[in-house]
């Protein structure tokens, strides 16, 4: 049957992935290691999936700890090191703050923990390094993850890709404009010896997703990066042009400011967090002095009640009535020798010698969902995970190249790229 006859599920429709009878005794038991803004947009993911259960917590807000108490059941604990101590937890989800990444994911596997990471992997290819080994001395999985790539639509896109139906592919464009930097931010996340800036928070989402669609194996990049907004005094926009090993060539261009919004070439859905008039007030707000970062950030960190437009939603906004419930990054466009795909409102547009033909696409956002499951196969049927250590020290590989390529003026050549787990 070919891919374009069939409606591609990444959920059930219910909304709810379900096990047999056969597996269903075979539960992960996680760990959550940071209860900020992160936390809130995979644990619906991951509560949503039969094959894990959310036990335990660490943080050192106490308003977090009873809340995730109330809500799981479960311990929630003062420190990591607490959490890793957890003889009843499996695997430990690290979302703790960027520079804290590796610390944590080489103490959770030295535990005999399994652990899931949130983008970005760290802050080097040097970190990521010492991560991966210690899950490899350790015998423990390690799968990084919370990147868009793992959103229904760019998991359909990549199955028509690979369907080879469409021939070869010829060419990858993305094009995102957002209100990144007009969203409260505390100093760690403008601070880019601290990880912060749009290169290390967003620019993993779209370099995550070309790879996939591409391969993996990146060759060489030439990049610019901007710092435009004086009251934000990080990376805030980029341009990129990247050729992969086989000469397929990529491109993103990508603009965190917060003026036009590419939502308004996507029927609506897009990862905004403001209406255009929030975003007059709030930029205002920022150039008078009048925004509270920390909190208005702690209005959107778990267990708390965001209570104005300052400090509400995750920013991944979604049209109403759309079957895939997701926020899109902007537009991605995939062309191969005999045709073109992209997002579509309800799925994937997808532009042959026939016509346009839409795919539909069920269920909502992957986060959290999809990381599970793969660590679940991982550890229960011995399947490779293909959102691992590797990948994501590759992924990072290319936005630390952008940022020497930008200062620098030149092309960087790429040494830690590597192909799809199959």
């Amino acid at each position: 049957m070919r891919e374009k006859d069939v409606a591609l599920g990444w959920r059930s429709q219910e909304g709810i992935e379900t096990l047999s009878a056969a597996a269903s005794s075979e539960i992960l038991r996680l760990g959550v290691a940071g209860l900020g803004v992160a936390s809130t947009l995979f644990l619906p993911g991951v509560e949503s999936y039969a094959g894990a259960r959310v036990v335990a917590a660490a943080d050192p807000r106490a308003s977090a700890r009873e809340a995730f108490a109330k809500k799981y059941g479960g311990r929630a604990h003062e420190s990591v090191a607490a959490l890793c101590a957890d003889p009843d937890v499996d695997v430990i989800w690290i979302a703790t703050p960027n520079q804290l990444h590796c610390a944590h994911a080489v103490m959770a596997a030295e535990h005999g923990k399994h652990v899931v990471c949130t983008k970005p992997m760290a802050l080097s290819v040097e970190e990521c390094e010492r991560m991966c080994d210690a899950a490899d001395r350790a015998g423990v999985k390690l799968l990084c993850g919370q990147t868009y790539s793992m959103s229904p639509d760019i998991q359909a896109m990549w199955k028509i890709a690979r369907s080879g139906e469409l021939g070869r592919l010829i060419s990858i464009n993305t094009w995102l404009s957002t209100d990144w930097l007009l969203k409260p931010r505390v100093d760690e996340e403008i601070d880019e010896s601290l990880g912060g800036g749009v290169v290390f928070r967003h620019s993993p989402h779209l370099i995550d997703t070309i790879r996939l669609l591409g391969g993996g194996r990146l060759r060489s990049l030439r990049a610019h990066v901007g710092r435009w907004m004086r009251e934000r005094p990080c990376p805030g926009d980029f341009s990129v042009f990247m050729e992969f090993e086989d000469g397929t060539p990529a491109m993103i261009a990508y603009n965190g400011y917060g003026y036009f919004d590419t939502s308004e070439l996507t029927w609506g859905v897009g990862n905004r967090m403001y209406s255009d008039e929030e975003r007059v007030r709030v930029r205002r707000a920022l150039r008078g002095g009048g925004v509270d970062n920390n909190v208005a950030k702690e209005g959107m960190r778990f267990g708390a009640a965001a209570s104005d437009a300052t400090s509400a939603g995750s920013g991944h906004n979604t049209k109403a009535g759309s079957r895939a419930e997701i926020g899109w990054f902007g537009v991605t466009v995939a062309s191969f020798e005999r045709g073109d795909i992209r997002q579509g409102p309800n799925g994937i547009l997808v532009y042959d010698d026939d016509g346009c033909r839409e795919v539909p696409v069920f269920g909502g956002r992957g986060t959290g969902m999809l990381e599970m499951k793969e660590m679940r196969e991982a550890v229960f049927e011995g399947k490779p995970i293909v959102h691992d250590g590797r990948w994501a020290m590759a992924t990072l590989e290319v936005g630390a190249a952008m940022v020497v390529s930008s200062r620098e003026r030149r092309e960087v050549m790429l040494e830690k790229q590597c192909g799809l787990a199959e």
